[in-house]
Parts: C-alpha cells; sequence; structure tokens
C-alpha cells in the first residue's frame, strides 16, 4: 500500500521524486523518503514523519543534487510510523538505499540469522531486514547488486516490490515485484519507476508492467533488461499508457473526492459507451460474450471483493439473481481464501478490485484458479495485476481515482455488474423483452439523472452541519438498498471517523432498535419499490423512539418526507439502478459532514488506496 517512486536519466532526480509522491500520496501517507546519489557518489537518504510536504521542509537545506534516485510514500506495515521506520532504508554500511512495498513473511529468521553474523537494526521494519540481507550476500559472495538482489528474494517469502541503489554507482536502479505492483517508465535516455503509472504520464506514455517474480535492471545508456529469479531473462512488452494529466489534478475543486462525485455522470457514460448501443436496445460486454458458455452453463456465481468492491458484489448478487436466475454467493476475498472453500470447475468466480492490485483478491483468485473455476475481473486500474490473473473481464474505465475513499468506482462496478447481469440474461432468455429495453434505456439516462442529483450539492451541504458533531450514525436500507446504507454508511466512518453501522432496515428491530434516541441520526433509504411500505413502517418505529430521520425519497414523495426531519429527493428508476442515484447523496452527505469536521477526506488516517498487504 506504499507509493515507489524512482528516476534515472539525465534530469535531476529530486523534483521529479518528489512530485512523484505527491501522486502517490494516497498510497499511504504516514511518512516519506528519498535517496540521492550526488555528482560526488555520495548516497543521501532523507526521510521525515508525515506527509511529503514534511520530506519537502525535512530536505529544503540538504544536498539534494543527482540525476539518480529513489522515494517512497509509507502506509505503515511492520513499526509505527516515525522517521527511523521510514523508507528508504541503509544498509549497515550506507553503501545500499532501498525502498519497499509489501510484507516479507519470513523477516524474524532472516533478521536472527543476520544478527548472528554481526548486522545490528535501527528500525522494527521487515524492509530493513531485506537490505541487510541484499548487502550480506553481496559481501559473502563478492557479487555484484544485481546478483545479491537475486539471491536475495530467493530466501525471502511474501510479497515485495523494491528499488535498491548503490553508492558509487549512479548509473542503475535494481527494481523487482512479486504481489505487489510496479511499473517501468521509458523515455528519451530515461527510466522512470513507480507503484503505478500516475507520476509516469508527465514524462512518458512509454511502460512496462512488471509481473511476479521479476526483476528489472535500469542502467543508464542501456536498454531495459528484465529477468526472472532464476536469471532467465523475460521478454517485456512496452505499453501505450492512456491517461491524460488532467485526470491526475483537482480542477479546481477543493478535494478530490468531490471532484469524483461530480465526474459520476461522466464516469458512468464512459462505463457503458461501446457496451451499450446509440438505440439502447442492446447491451455486449464482450468478456462475458466470449465466454458465453460459462455463464450459461455455470453452477453458480462467487462475487470475491474487499470494501467498497464488496458492497457492490452485493448489488452485483441481487441483480445476477433477479435477471438471470443463477445462484451467486458475495464473499469477503480475506475470508474466502482461509476457510477452504468448496468451489467446483463449473463455478465462475467474479473479482471485483477497483485497484486491481488488491491482495487478498488476488489470493482468491488463486486459490479459485487452482480448483479450476473460471475467473472474471472487474477493475479500473488498466494493466494491473488482477486483469492479467484472471480468464477474462472488464475494465470501469472510471479514470484514476484519487480520493482514498472510492465513489466513482463504486458506481462503475455496479454499472459493469449491471451490464453483466443484462448480458447474460438476454442470452439465457431469463429476462423479458420488455424488461430488457426498460432496464438498459433506463441506464442509459442514469448519468442524466445523478446530474439532477447533484444540483443539490449545496442544500446538502447546509443540513449536515447539523450532524457535524454526531458520535453515531445508523443506516437502514432494503432490497438493492441494502448493500448502498452498507456503502453509505463506510464513507462516513472513512472519512469523517464517525462510528456508522448499515443494517437490513427490518433487521432494525431485532437488536440495533436498542441504540435509537435523540441523539442517533438515522439515515434511511426509502424510494419507491416494492418494499416501501415496509421502509415507511421502520421509519415510524425510529420516530416513535426519538431517532433523526435523513430520508432518501423518490422525487413525489410526501409520506416519507412528512416522517423524515430531512429528506433528499431522487429521480424515479428502475429498482435494480436505484443504488445507482441513491449512493450519490450519500457520498455527499459523508463528504459534507467530513468537511465540516475537517478531516483530511482525501487522505483519511490509517488508510491508503490501494491495499497489497493482508
Amino acid at each position: 500500500m506504499c507509493g515507489i517512486v524512482g528516476y534515472l536519466g539525465d534530469r535531476d532526480a529530486y523534483p521529479i521524486l518528489i512530485k512523484g509522491l505527491h501522486r502517490l500520496e494516497y498510497r499511504g501517507y504516514d511518512s516519506a523518503g528519498v535517496a540521492l546519489i550526488n555528482p560526488k557518489n555520495d548516497l543521501n537518504v532523507y526521510k521525515a514523519k508525515g506527509k511529503v510536504a514534511e520530506l519537502e521542509e525535512f530536505a529544503e537545506s540538504k544536498d539534494t543534487t543527482g540525476t539518480i534516485g529513489i522515494a517512497h510514500t509509507r502506509w505503515a506495515t511492520h513499526g509505527e510510523p516515525n522517521n527511523v521506520n521510514a523508507h528508504p532504508h541503509y544498509s549497515q554500511s550506507e553503501t545500499l538505499a532501498l525502498i519497499h512495498n509489501g510484507i516479507i513473511e519470513n523477516y524474524a529468521v532472516l533478521k536472527a540469522m543476520l544478527i548472528e553474523h554481526g548486522f545490528t537494526f535501527s528500525s522494527s521494519t521487515d524492509t530493513e531486514v531485506l537490505i541487510q540481507l541484499i548487502e550480506y550476500i553481496k559481501v559473502t559472495n563478492k557479487c555484484d547488486l544485481f546478483t545479491a538482489v537475486q539471491l536475495a528474494l530467493n530466501e525471502v517469502i511474501g510479497a515485495y516490490a523494491i528499488a535498491v541503489i548503490e553508492k558509487g554507482n549512479p548509473d542503475q536502479i535494481i527494481a523487482a515485484r512479486k504481489s505487489s505492483p510496479l511499473v517501468v517508465g521509458i523515455g528519451e535516455n530515461e527510466f522512470f519507476l513507480a507503484s503505478d503509472a500516475t507520476p509516469i504520464i508527465e514524462y512518458t506514455n512509454q511502460v512496462v508492467y512488471l509481473d511476479d517474480e521479476e526483476i528489472a535492471i535500469l542502467r543508464r545508456g542501456e536498454e531495459l533488461k528484465v529477468v526472472d529469479l532464476k536469471n532467465v531473462e523475460r521478454s517485456h512488452e512496452i505499453k501505450k499508457l492512456e491517461l491524460s494529466l488532467s485526470q491526475l489534478e483537482k480542477g479546481g475543486y477543493p478535494h478530490f473526492m468531490i471532484k469524483e462525485i461530480f465526474e459520476q455522470p461522466k464516469t458512468i457514460l464512459d462505463c457503458t459507451r461501446g457496451r451499450i448501443n446509440v438505440e439502447g436496445t442492446s447491451v455486449v460486454l464482450s468478456g462475458v460474450i466470449d465466454h458465453k458458455e460459462k455463464f450459461l452453463n455455470a453452477r453458480r456465481i462467487i462475487i470475491v471483493a474487499c470494501g467498497t468492491s464488496w458492497h457492490a458484489g452485493l448489488i452485483g448478487e441481487h441483480v445476477i439473481e433477479d435477471l438471470c436466475r443463477i445462484p451467486v454467493e458475495v464473499e469477503y476475498a480475506s475470508e474466502f481464501r482461509y476457510r477452504n472453500p468448496v468451489i467446483y470447475p463449473d463455478d465462475v468466480v467474479i473479482a471485483i478490485s477497483q485497484s486491481g492490485e488488491t491482495a487478498d483478491t488476488l489470493a482468491a483468485i488463486e486459490l479459485a484458479k487452482s480448483k479450476g473455476a473460471f475467473i472474471y475481473g472487474i477493475c479500473n486500474a488498466i494493466g494491473s495485476s488482477i486483469p492479467r490473473a484472471t480468464h477474462s473481464g472488464s475494465y470501469i474505465h472510471v479514470g484514476p481515482e484519487i480520493g482514498v475513499a472510492s465513489t466513482k468506482a463504486f458506481t462503475g462496478q455496479v454499472t459493469v455488474l449491471t451490464m453483466l447481469a443484462l448480458t447474460i440474461a438476454k442470452e439465457k432468455g431469463s429476462i423479458t423483452e420488455e424488461k430488457f429495453l426498460n432496464t438498459v434505456k433506463e441506464l442509459t439516462i442514469i448519468p442524466e439523472k445523478i446530474g439532477h442529483i447533484l444540483t443539490q450539492h449545496e442544500s446538502i451541504h447546509q443540513f449536515s452541519k447539523i450532524f457535524t458533531y454526531a458520535k453515531n450514525f445508523i443506516y437502514l436500507g432494503r432490497g438493492y438498498n441494502y448493500p448502498s446504507a452498507l456503502e453509505g454508511a463506510l464513507k462516513l466512518k472513512e472519512i469523517s471517523y464517525i462510528h456508522a453501522e448499515g443494517y437490513p432496515a427490518a433487521e432494525m428491530k431485532h437488536g440495533p432498535i436498542a441504540l435509537i434516541d435523540n441523539e442517533m441520526p438515522v439515515v434511511v433509504i426509502a424510494t419507491h419499490n416494492e418494499l416501501y411500505e415496509k421502509v415507511v413502517s421502520n421509519i415510524q418505529e425510529v420516530k416513535a423512539r426519538g431517532g433523526k430521520i435523513i430520508a432518501i425519497v423518490t422525487e413525489g414523495d410526501e409520506t416519507v418526507t412528512k416522517l423524515a426531519d430531512y429528506s433528499i429527493a431522487v429521480p424515479a428508476t428502475e429498482e435494480c439502478l436505484d443504488p445507482l442515484l441513491t449512493s450519490i447523496p450519500l457520498q455527499l452527505l459523508a463528504y459534507h459532514i467530513a468537511v465540516n469536521k475537517g478531516r483530511d477526506v482525501d487522505q483519511p488516517r490509517n488508510l491508503a488506496k490501494s491495499v497489497t498487504v493482508e
């Protein structure tokens, strides 16, 4: 979950590295550091607790010269966030420096061995163990840095993306990956290195995505060389980045999160473009059509995901079972991989991940593949690990999501899952022509309806001030909107740090109703659908106990609007598309409450965007 950036070329490295760290800060912001080799061949390491701005301030009076360097922004795993545990880490002789994303699982055994051989450690990290191991192997075997890295990684158990530089060698960076992303940018007589493409696009659109257990040798004046851990040279494909610099900027908005909320009319349109015809009468997901027999003959579909993607999966479960009549199970990827699940060769496993790098989801994919299941990926990040690990899949095409709390990626995932269900249902004949056409046509105007909801931005901003000091929230929904309630509660927790829980509305009376009093705000999704009257009864139960109601209602609603203390109206739509609309006011509500509390909504505490460790 940490961010890695590196540079080797003819320019000053430090400004490139700092700008790259700012672009990658959504991956971690507990501490940051940089290592540079100056023109005198000295290896200088500077690091600071806190965000990249803290590092810039610390390094302001330091020697930051040099045309080669590596840098890192951290999300802490081993060891608390402080200056000592920050990356890069020196080797004991201070001739090597390393940055690392991932976890070395056997670090304790390796550390004990190194201590026996006279090594001492200053940090609590597994990363320092790795750089000491590399130095030990280099000295003991009298080998070069590349060979030492290669031999060390053969001793390592765990996940890693690393970059290493060496004092006195200003012409080389050694980088490697396993279960953690790493991309090499190729420019004119220069190389760039990063956890993802966001720091690279400003300089080149030519990139190579490293695969697991590959080592990249970046040498000044030479072409990129890639080998595996057994020293077999690997071919590598240079790909063109489809990414614009404007997508990585705030564009006048105060935060990336609100920018990304307001982008959703466009991102859903981008998600459906080329998949729904102009007339709105056909849906084609090529990843499904190319393997339609797998879906039509599926015993069941298993959806594996984490966090917000898991909530999207719950909506996918509902729409696939409703339209396709195929049984669906939704699993937390982190639990699925450890509970010896029953998986059949005629199962279809759908893996959902915004980043395409989620460690638990990747492990669930490998488990399911080992049992012979067909794997379908739904991701946002092109070229990431999950698309490369699956048999087929669909990108959501919502563009880079910088805000740590997911917004547009969630609605993109729900949109793809809906199109997947419609595609299968049409092929299977499990949906009437009328329902199919109504749903497809309605999906094409969802962007317009989201735009209409966003016009209520200011009114939501105003009444959200009343709830700034609430300590707890309950979110209620039924049917398709129960997962929306879960997602709304998660958004509030993530960015405001207010405790919030989502429940099926009917389950409130089975326990959570004990929490209701006049200080408990209750957000109820009460749009017009077949369960509307039931939800009205649940609202009455909350009101009878003094709870404060914030209701999401369908435009024109009078019953719930009169009962609620505050209401937000959304346009009517097909029931299966309701979450695409109801999620928008919940995102806005969470955003404004968090801003009112003075929170850093783009980089909330303890979180990072891409969870590449268990």
